[in-house]
């Protein structure tokens, strides 16, 4: 589907080099593909966007699973709009899911948006653009089937250190509750020598984590015919020269099988963390969900991945007040939480989403109901966390150096990373020890927790170690080309990575 509508301003090119901002919501699908939508950009010859200047291209790659996605999107267009009266040759574009789903809509509100694309095309943005600019009409394509898979596209990575591979696209499930299905399609699995062969192709740019991304990991092989195709690639990708982390979202626990776990337990450089989505504790509002597993198989799936990888930190989604829950389902919820000792839990209220069966289910329920279901769950979520978290209190663990400092950074003196069980760690460097770079692996004591975070102050430098790595070296050459000074042994300034699977919306 293509269109074009008039632009009621006049586009104007102006002569010095033009910039662009990529804004992210949603999930980390949206993120890997923002990163390709930047490398697209500055393929096309914009340079990022400096400070807090408003760029000349500003590119909302939006989500349409919460109901106030819309609001935020719309909200921020307005904001936009005032600013592109008085600046000749700005352009605005909205992708994404919500762009997917709304279509002409975001045109009939926002008038002033230059181009709508999908999740289909992210591969015609640049050309899009300059379609809207060169002749003065908004374009609109959206396109019903993948166009280009995206890890063909040129990508700008966040992060030196890390890196997301997709290794399917779409998703073969009916959840009555989630649009994701109608708007990016059937799954469509890529063949895994594509697959290990970007990973080493991020290695060998200085990449010492890979995150594997599907909407459904754990049926990957469907489209080619092989259902034991995802604990393979998991064995393939442990035998990778240099990648020192695997990780991988989301898998299903309908889908999720025992060679799987096995994989997971004997590949060295898969990491002992899983997000497993539990959605519901309740066995009937798991059936009006259309998950086709139950309480006591996804109870089973997490006692046995804690056989064979006893320190695994296991994290989940959850969603409270699905149509016609009752307080006994609620309570079915409440009671699994507790068995599962999740080491922290993506919860939700549930957000009426129009084009999905649950929309449609009798029994929606109110506000209120919703609203003190859910404080009542995060209450208990955030008990057990803080309770995990003291259990590690005393181990010695590896910190994968982050760039991004914790808030109280200043105060604190402490450096930020990721464990190898993806907890967030705060690290201060004894007297003496060498100052990391993002990128570079600490070994430190864990001498303090809370219910986010767990804390590490040596008393030693004896108990405090630097391994230099190649993503640290790959973090000084971005320096260097940057114009900046690198770290070779001073303090770098940088923003925590937040933990699966969302991460922080680019700037």
């Amino acid at each position: 589907m293509t269109a074009s509508i008039s632009i009621p301003q006049k586009q104007e090119l102006a002569d010095s080099t033009r910039t662009y901002e990529v804004r992210t919501y949603g999930c980390q699908m949206n993120v890997h593909d923002s990163e390709r939508l930047a490398g697209l950009l500055e393929d096309s010859g914009l340079t990022e966007r400096p400070g807090d200047e408003v760029a000349d291209v500003v590119v909302f790659n939006t989500c349409a699973v919460r109901e106030n996605a819309d609001n935020k999107l719309y909200g921020n267009l307005g904001m936009l709009a005032h600013i592109k009266e008085g600046r000749p040759g700005m352009q605005i574009a909205v992708g994404g899911c919500l762009a997917q789903k709304d279509r002409e809509t975001i045109l009939r509100k926002a008038p002033w948006v230059d181009v709508v694309f999908g999740t289909h095309n992210i591969g015609s943005l640049p050309a899009l653009l300059e379609r809207a600019r060169h002749n003065n009409e908004a374009q609109l394509e959206i396109l019903e089937s993948l166009e280009v898979f995206p890890s063909t596209l040129p990508t700008k990575r966040d992060s030196v250190h890390s890196g997301w591979v997709s290794i399917s696209v779409g998703c073969n499930n009916t959840c009555t509750f989630c649009i994701v299905p109608s708007l990016r399609g059937k799954e469509r699995d890529r063949r895994p020598g594509e697959i290990l062969a970007e990973i080493e192709a991020l290695v060998a740019d200085g990449v010492i984590e890979v995150t594997l991304l599907g909407q459904n990991v754990n049926s990957y092989g469907v489209e080619f015919g092989d259902r034991l195709a995802f604990g393979k690639l998991l064995r393939a990708c442990g035998k990778i020269e240099g990648l020192e982390r695997l990780r991988f979202t989301s898998p299903h626990p309908a889908a999720f099988t025992d060679d799987v776990i096995e994989a997971m337990a004997e590949t060295d450089n898969v990491m002992p963390q899983l997000h497993m989505p539990l959605q519901s504790g309740s066995d009937k509002v798991l059936k009006d969900m259309r998950r086709s597993y139950r309480s006591r198989k996804f109870l089973g799936i997490l006692e046995k991945v804690r056989e064979l990888i006893p320190h695994a930190a296991i994290t989940t989604d959850i969603i409270v007040g699905f149509p016609g829950e009752t307080e006994e389902d609620f309570q079915a919820t409440l009671d699994v939480v507790e068995a599962s000792r999740f080491s922290s839990a993506y919860t939700f209220q549930y957000s009426k989403r129009p084009g999905t069966p649950a929309a449609e289910l009798p029994d929606q329920l109110p506000k209120a109901v919703v609203q003190e279901r859910y404080e009542r769950l995060t209450e208990l979520q955030d008990r057990i966390c803080a309770e995990e978290n003291a259990k590690q209190v005393g181990r010695t663990v590896e910190v994968l150096v982050t760039e991004h400092a914790g808030r109280k950074a200043a105060q604190t003196q402490r450096l930020t990373g990721r464990s190898t069980d993806q907890r967030l760690v705060h690290f201060s460097i004894p007297k003496g020890g060498e100052t990391p770079r993002p990128g570079d692996l600490v070994t430190v004591p864990v001498t303090g927790s809370a219910a986010f975070h767990l804390v590490s102050d040596p008393d030693s430098i004896g108990r405090y170690t630097v391994r230099r790595s190649a993503a640290g070296d790959a973090w000084d050459r971005a320096q260097a080309d940057s114009c900046g000074t690198g770290t070779a042994g001073t303090s770098a300034k940088v923003g925590v990575s937040l933990g699966m699977p969302t991460l922080p919306a680019r700037k």
